[in-house]
């Protein structure tokens, strides 16, 4: 059982800080990811491991495993090994996950690339990281990453091989890696046994909103724990079925998604390369999962599928929301229309592996949907003053902290921002607004980017966007400050309306918001989109939306 820092004041004494520390009743794992995968693979090798709903192809542990070592010998034989960096650039798909694996076991550090990313990203993080070997999909979708590929290389004199999916050249680096198994396991053993959990093993590159994004290196030790703590606060065993439409490039599907899996022996399901509402229930329904993953956006999409109450959802019990602010009718919506009457709340960044904050299952229904929860097993939080940095008081606002196993090493080759993210106490910064109560629940109220000030008032988009989406007809809100003579900043709200209902105007928001917000919360600028600007992951791109607005406001 978790325990956090009891809440509450004592008489004649000072009020307590907003800080909370979790234990459990298991340790840390000290496994590497390649150890503790062999683990799961001996005692669950004949369960399902891995299913990709949209090609119908499937693995058990056992079957699983020998792929994975095949990949990793394969790799081992071209001359990659500990240390060296390999990118995958991919959306998601099996073969995403054995090259996961396989560089865990052989101590390569996988490179995580954004599908969404173009040329000059791409030619950046091959760069910056040092990649050696690329491992990547031909195309998808719009994106020609074959060509993109040749168009760098030359800028990439580092790059010594490039893999493409479904290519010659992949189906012989598994066959020669296998046929290399087969002739001396010996090769490979070595390899895995002289890596340490405390190595790094994967970099994620975080989306900047300046500059160029910066790699998060993180650790066996780092995402092994997450993973499997996260599975535990969901209460996975061998039996769960886990539905991941979240991207595997990004934390919430390799590390909440995979690791959560193969630590406890469950079985993790594809519905397909990209989130597709339709394929994501029609997986579920197929695979009786147990467990369903998304960020809002997601879940938002689900309920509106149409023919939503056709489906048979009947076998979900829980799963994970997470990667941006959760509404609160969304959340009920998930509770009582999917079934998943454990869903958890997740909160994190790449940075902190990612998660720092669950919800839990026995939580009552106002705690899951009004905060993000409380602090995950074997981690630490407190809540700062921005402008002192000392702990406030429970129940005031000030910058969310996280310490623990799930830190990050650092950004790669990057000490300078790498101190400015971490102080000297190894604390990460989150740039987070968070209040922290007496029982230790933390609810986010905003970025410290993202906070508006109107006329010297501090405001939080968070309470505004929970509040619009009261309105009947809306279906999603986004608050945003763009610049104004008089006040410094403005609000305004981007709004996509429920299907059928007439477009909201500024005069129409204001007079449902009249008398229930405070006047200088109320939103001058209105704008009906039919989609927000977002992510791979699902995260709306405020950035995009406010140099949007700028123009949009101009031309009024």
């Amino acid at each position: 059982m978790i325990t956090v820092l009891p809440g509450g004041t004592r008489p004649g004494n000072p009020p307590l800080p907003s800080y909370a520390s979790g234990t459990w009743d298991s340790p840390m794992l000290g496994d590497t990811i390649g150890d503790n995968f062999d683990r799961t693979v001996a005692a669950h090798g004949g369960r399902d491991a891995l299913v990709d709903h949209a090609s119908g192809r499937r693995w058990t542990y056992t079957e699983l495993a020998a792929e994975v070592n095949g990949v990793a010998a394969g790799l081992l034989a071209r001359g990659v090994g500990k240390g060296d960096r390999v990118g995958i650039w991919a959306p998601n798909c099996p073969e995403w996950t054995l090259i996961q694996y396989a560089t865990a076991k052989i101590g390569a550090i996988l490179v995580n690339i954004n599908p969404a990313y173009r040329s000059h990203e791409l030619q950046y993080v091959l760069e910056q990281a040092g990649i050696r070997l690329l491992v990547s999909a031909t195309s998808f979708k719009t994106s020609d990453y074959a060509a993109m590929i040749e168009t760098v290389r030359p800028q990439c004199p580092g790059l010594e091989s490039v893999v493409l999916l479904g290519s010659e050249d992949w189906r012989a680096l598994v066959a020669d890696g296998l046929a290399a198994q087969a002739a001396d396991p010996s090769v490979l053993a070595s390899a895995q046994a002289a890596l340490s959990s405390d190595d790094p093993i994967n970099i994620q590159y975080t989306s900047g909103t300046t500059g160029f994004p910066k790699g998060a290196t993180l650790s066996h030790h780092n995402i092994l724990n997450n993973g499997y703590f996260v599975g535990e606060l969901c209460h996975y065993t061998e039996a769960d079925r886990v539905c991941i439409p979240v991207p595997f490039y990004h934390c919430f599907g390799m590390v909440m998604g995979n690791l959560a899996c193969t630590s406890h022996g469950a079985t993790m399901v594809i519905p397909g390369p990209a989130f597709d509402p339709k394929a994501t229930l029609e997986a579920v329904q197929a695979e009786r999962c147990t467990s369903l993953y998304g960020v809002p956006t997601m879940f938002i999409a689900e309920l509106a599928e149409p023919g939503f109450d056709d489906y048979d959802l009947s076998s979900l019990r829980t799963g994970i929301m997470a990667g941006s602010p959760c509404p609160v009718e969304v959340m009920k919506q998930v509770i009582e229309r999917m079934g998943m009457t454990e869903v958890s709340i997740c909160y994190g960044m790449t940075e902190t592996s990612p998660v720092s904050l669950q919800t839990r299952s026995d939580d009552t229904v106002d705690q899951r949907v009004s905060t993000v929860g409380r602090v995950g097993p074997h981690l630490e939080v407190k809540i700062v003053d921005p402008a002192t940095g000392l702990t406030v008081p429970r129940g005031e606002a000030g910058e969310l902290c996280t310490r623990g196993y799930s830190v990050m090493l650092g950004y790669w080759e990057n000490p300078e921002k790498s101190a400015e993210a971490i102080d000297a106490a190894r604390w990460m910064h989150t740039g987070d607004i968070g209040v922290m109560d007496s029982d230790g629940y933390v609810a986010i109220t905003g970025r410290i980017k993202d906070m508006v000030i109107r006329g010297g008032e501090n405001v939080y988009p968070r309470e505004i966007e929970e509040f619009l989406y009261t309105h009947p007809d809306v279906l999603d809100a986004q608050v945003i400050g763009v610049p104004d003579a008089k006040y410094g900043e403005e609000l305004m709200v981007w709004i996509r309306m429920r299907e059928g209902a007439a477009p909201l105007d500024a005069a129409a928001v204001r007079a449902f918001c009249d008398g229930k917000l405070a006047h200088y919360k109320i939103p001058r600028y209105v704008h009906v989109v039919d989609e927000f600007p977002m992510t791979v992951t699902g995260k709306v791109r405020k950035i995009e939306m406010r140099e949007q607005s700028v123009e949009l406001i101009g031309h009024r």
